[in-house]
């Protein structure tokens, strides 16, 4: 297969891509021509300008999956504007935080969430816009052309969770993301005539790519916010579906959900992320849909997607991370600091131009992550350090063995324990959280949290927890301990934590 051009472009321009009356974008109500696209992209572009906005404002979304949170991505790139797409899962407080941090001058967002946002919680400078507001105005505006800027510039910042702490940005220039668009469209070999169903969080660098990668290979996309599998099967069978992209839970509850035979037919192309498949799962995707290439793949916001699996491979090496997709370069580095010989673990290192620009503000963790590349890498320059332990075998499959840092993946979510913990305590009944992860066959990692605190509140405790976090930030299981473990400096001794809590689990 010819390389795929690496030029990147304003990432706007990806609507050039498409035939102008081919179908881009196709909602519960109407379907959107690619020219359509671009005259609305246009107008909305010139009514964030009118709003005041100037060149590198950040401009924050907290919609659900409709036809203006589609278009956002583009349009605020095109006003030479910074996107940050707020997942509509958060609550109060994460949002709070990601308006505060990113500097945002407007929130997009529905009334019904508005009222859920205090005066205190939205920054002075952060104006509140409705949706149809905003696109009344764009409606009336003059549409301004495709854009001319700079790749290198930034397009968007994506909030994730880290380690520790609260939520960070990742930069993310239109470079970035036009490159991992047209990197994902060549790789999954994704058509004008595909229909993708874009059912994961348009936040999330995974579920807006569903976006971009489509519109680079001309298709149309879907976007679906979904209650149960059921609904997946119908959105399928109602449009035509050719493409979803999933995390390991929802592909758990898809191969549980009892499809047409005729349905599962139809779909051409799966995509995983966010977790790794299990060889169980790999065979019921493999047995639902007999006509599905089937692609897990590897990827962390820092450098947007590192690997993939080609599906011709899959049957002999089910649990695989695959090769480097287009752009990256993928490294791994014992820890003698020399590249890592075969079957030998090592941290998986990600040079090129899909490296992200480091953490919004955030020198010190930027230095953690970012840091100059092996000697031996072919791009050089900054790479992005994962913290995760890989191997590479004798055919140079890579394959996941471990993570070094604490974070949860849970649900194809990565949930930071310090956020979960520091949740716990602002109750006024925990003294002291720890939250773990703990291995679930169905949610990747179940979170299970240890308190010391007053246990005759616990129901008042869980009831804070609903209120304050999102659904994906539940703990599954907590635990009351009158004493935690720690170590010889006073602090809480995690490792010895885990260890009794899984004695426990096993008992």
């Amino acid at each position: 297969m010819q390389s795929p051009d690496p030029t990147p472009y304003p990432l706007d321009h990806l609507l050039l891509r498409g035939g102008p009356d081919s179908p881009a974008l196709i909602t519960r109500d109407e379907t959107i021509s690619y020219a359509a696209l671009e005259k609305l992209v246009g107008g909305l572009s010139a009514a964030l300008l009118g709003m005041g906005l100037n060149n590198g404002d950040r401009v924050a979304t907290w919609l659900p999956k409709t036809r203006l949170a589609c278009l956002m991505p583009l349009a605020a790139a095109r006003a030479g504007l910074v996107h940050v797409p707020i997942n509509p899962a958060l609550k109060r407080a994460q949002v709070e935080h990601i308006l505060a941090d990113s500097g945002a001058k407007l929130l997009v967002t529905p009334p019904a969430r508005s009222v859920l946002l205090t005066e205190g919680d939205v920054p002075e400078a952060c104006r509140v816009c409705a949706p149809d507001d905003i696109e009344e105005q764009a409606g009336s505006a003059s549409p301004l052309p495709p854009s001319a800027q700079a790749p290198d510039s930034l397009a968007a910042i994506l909030y994730t969770s880290g380690s520790t702490g609260r939520p960070k940005g990742v930069m993310l220039s239109h470079a970035n993301m036009w490159l991992g668009a047209i990197s994902v469209a060549h790789y999954l070999k994704v058509g004008a005539a595909d229909r993708v169903l874009a059912v994961l969080p348009l936040s999330f660098d995974y579920g807006q790519n569903q976006l971009l990668s489509t519109w680079a290979a001309g298709g149309a996309v879907i976007p679906l916010d979904y209650l149960t599998a059921r609904d997946v099967i119908k959105a399928v069978e109602r449009h035509d579906v050719t493409t979803i992209a999933g995390v390991p839970p929802l592909w758990i509850q898809l191969c549980e959900a009892g499809w047409p035979t005729e349905i599962a037919a139809q779909v051409r192309r799966v995509t995983n992320s966010g977790g790794a498949l299990t060889i169980t799962l790999v065979r019921q995707m493999r047995g639902l849909f007999p006509n599905a290439d089937v692609y897990p793949m590897y990827g962390l916001t820092e450098a947007f997607r590192s690997t993939y699996l080609d599906p011709a491979l899959i049957d002999m090496h089910p649990t695989s991370m695959g090769k480097a997709i287009p752009f990256a370069e993928i490294m791994v580095v014992g820890r003698d600091g020399q590249e890592a010989g075969v079957d030998e673990p090592g941290e998986l290192v990600h040079a090129g131009p899909l490296v992200a620009h480091g953490y919004w503000q955030d020198a010190e963790r930027t230095a953690l992550r970012y840091k100059p590349a092996p000697s031996w890498s072919l791009h050089g320059g900054t790479a992005v350090w994962s913290g995760d332990t890989v191997r590479r075998d004798a055919e140079g499959l890579l394959y996941f063995v471990g993570r070094d840092d604490e974070m949860i993946k849970s649900s194809g979510n990565r949930i930071s324990p310090a956020e979960l913990e520091e949740a716990a305590t602002a109750s006024g009944i925990a003294a002291e959280a720890v939250a773990l992860g703990v291995p679930d066959p169905r949610l990747g990692q179940a979170i299970v949290m240890i308190v010391r605190g007053d246990q005759a509140r616990s129901e008042a405790f869980e009831q804070y927890l609903k209120q304050e976090l999102p659904s994906f930030m539940q703990p599954n299981r907590v635990e009351w301990w009158p004493e935690m473990p720690r170590n010889p400096n006073g602090k809480l001794d995690r490792a010895a934590i885990r260890g009794r809590l899984m004695q426990e689990l096993a008992a």
